[in-house]
């Protein structure tokens, strides 16, 4: 038999494990890389250009570099600074800084797309700089930026098996290891993709919802 669903089900419950990793590493990357990219956003379009200058150069060199060189600068030169953190707290902070930089490009997307108009009535009535930010123009900014979120939310899950290169040992590094001690290599690989298929669907889903409850009024289905 090509497939045997026996020896599937034998190592499932390995394959399962690793997926936590996987899983943790996906959404508190997402979560890091929402957070910073809206700060970094923020900083970009402060009229101050000692602050926005750098942090535009600091997105689009992120942005020109590849994930895998970002993983090993991490793992490799944090413990030279005097700081050595865990193969996965590595992992998840290089995923998060590298998607924070693509998040703030949507993020500034959709705050630039606000009407001027909102900006001149927040001054008009007074509102404070960060009172128009919180109160008035991210709230109306974010909510049409929520389905290319949630593209970077998939694309950082199937991003995941990078870390292997560090020696976190995720759900697909797991069914190489099942792979290489029992030379069967159809039944963990098979199963992997099944995982990534169903958990990026069921994101994929998270993110329509929250897209429809976010919507503004007036925003078309």
């Amino acid at each position: 038999m090509i497939f045997d669903w026996n020896y599937a089900r034998e190592i499932l419950p390995l394959l399962w494990q690793a997926l936590h990793i996987t899983v943790q590493a996906t959404v508190l990357g997402m979560l890091l890389a929402m957070v910073l990219g809206l700060l970094l956003a923020l900083a970009r379009r402060s009229p101050w250009p000692l602050l926005s200058w750098p942090t535009a150069f600091i997105i689009e060199f992120v942005r020109s570099t590849p994930l895998l060189v970002q993983l090993y600068f991490f793992f490799y030169g944090l413990p030279a600074l005097g700081w050595k953190p865990s193969a996965l707290l590595t992992g998840i902070l290089a995923l998060g800084l590298h998607y924070a930089a693509y998040c703030a490009e949507v993020y500034r997307a959709g705050i630039e797309s606000v009407p001027r108009g909102q900006w001149e009535a927040a001054q008009a009535l007074n509102l404070g700089r960060w009172r128009t930010a919180t109160g008035v123009i991210l709230p109306q900014a974010i909510p049409p930026v929520v389905p290319a979120l949630g593209n970077y939310w998939v694309a950082m899950f199937k991003d995941t098996p990078l870390l292997s290169a560090i020696t976190v040992v995720e759900v697909l590094q797991q069914a190489k290891i099942i792979g290489s001690s029992s030379f069967r290599y159809v039944e963990p690989i098979t199963l992997v993709g099944v995982m990534f298929l169903v958990l990026s669907l069921l994101a994929a889903w998270l993110v329509h919802r929250t897209e429809r409850w976010l919507r503004l009024p007036g925003q078309g289905r």
